[in-house]
């Protein structure tokens, strides 16, 4: 399947998860060292199709495409400048997780083991006005080691070695906020102990060969 084909896929996935409503939203995927494929401002992700995505430089400047690129590019520009690992970008609006950036609260807490290995931490980053600096700024103290971050009163951005598995970062995200906001509404959701962790953490490294940055694990 083609990059583009891929990404207008998960575009089209993403506006029927409810993740985005109206033209809210934007994702990304890198070409080349030269080049990104990214979304178009205004354009609704469930009617997006190959035509209409837009390739730019990784200083924002357009290079192919008939659209206008977002105002808030520098989200992934920033993302793909720190780090070398990220291949797509995803950033959504859905509904739980953003429940948790309008009242000031990330994931912070071990509380399911597939989401402390696939995600890890999921700290908020301080409200920033769209389409000034502000925003892209706001990640700067996170984007060299999270897979995922809330936005203060905005949504979420995913970050994944693929468009797919930005898509799923975002997927998993949205599915840990739902489950988090149903348990509260029954008690209070419980965490992994320490000495869990250390063994979830040794069993992902040895059998899946999965090594997490220490940064992003929750036993330090």
């Amino acid at each position: 399947m083609s990059l583009r084909k891929e990404l207008v896929e998960i575009c089209h996935k993403v506006y029927a998860r409810g993740f985005v409503s109206a033209y809210d939203g934007n994702l990304s995927a890198r070409i080349d060292d030269r080049r990104i494929l990214i979304t178009p401002s205004g354009k609704c992700k469930g009617e997006i199709e190959e035509n209409d995505l837009l390739e730019i430089d990784y200083n924002g400047n357009l290079i192919d495409g008939n659209g206008k690129v977002s105002t808030e590019v520098k989200i992934h520009l920033v993302s793909y400048g720190k780090r070398e690992d990220v291949q797509a970008v995803v950033h959504c609006h859905p509904v739980y997780a953003t429940a948790f950036a309008a009242i000031g609260e990330g994931l912070m807490r071990p509380v399911f083991p597939e989401v402390v290995l696939s995600l890890g931490k999921v700290p908020l980053c301080r409200y920033g006005t769209p389409s000034t600096d502000q925003l892209s700024d706001s990640i700067l103290p996170f984007v060299d080691y999270c897979w995922a971050l809330l936005l203060e009163n905005h949504g979420a951005v995913t970050f994944g070695k693929c468009i797919k598995g930005a898509f799923f970062r975002m997927e998993k995200l949205e599915w840990a906020a739902h489950t988090i906001s149903v348990a509260r509404t029954i008690g209070r959701e419980k965490v992994i102990s320490n000495q869990k962790l250390k063994e979830l953490y040794s069993i992902s490294e040895k059998v899946y060969g999965i090594k997490i940055d220490k940064r992003n694990r929750f036993d330090y």
